[in-house]
């Protein structure tokens, strides 16, 4: 059974740092386009990065410059560094994976077919 455990969530300031780790269970992630998802109370679930089983890295323009995805198959796991976060920045994060292998890149939820439980983030003015 495959299993995503996101977490490394909390409570910053404005302009602090955050690293999100999601750890997977199951399956190895090495050949299989990995992700960030975000989801802001009354809003949509929004694409925040995505690293290919290549380790190319894009991200929404929103976060580009402050966030950096990263991921270490040795270990079977995803990052992503937040800094100089923002109040905007509060959201509950999911890490996400297309496990059919049929994305080299996830940007949408569409694409996505395992997630995370979410962690949160919430970031202080």
């Amino acid at each position: 059974q495959v299993q995503l455990v996101d977490y490394g969530g909390g409570l910053v300031q404005a302009g602090g740092s955050l690293r999100l780790s999601c750890a997977a269970s199951g399956r190895t992630l090495s050949s299989y386009a990995m992700g960030w998802f975000r989801q802001a109370p009354g809003k949509e679930r929004e694409f925040v990065a995505t690293i290919t089983y290549g380790g190319s890295t894009y991200y929404a323009d929103s976060v580009k410059g402050r966030f950096t995805i990263s991921r270490d198959n040795a270990k079977n796991m995803v990052y992503l560094q937040m800094n100089s976060l923002k109040p905007e920045d509060t959201a509950v994060y999911y890490c996400a994976a297309d496990l059919r292998g049929l994305r080299r890149r996830v940007t949408s939820p569409a694409d996505i077919n395992y997630w995370g439980q979410g962690t949160q983030v919430t970031v202080s003015s």
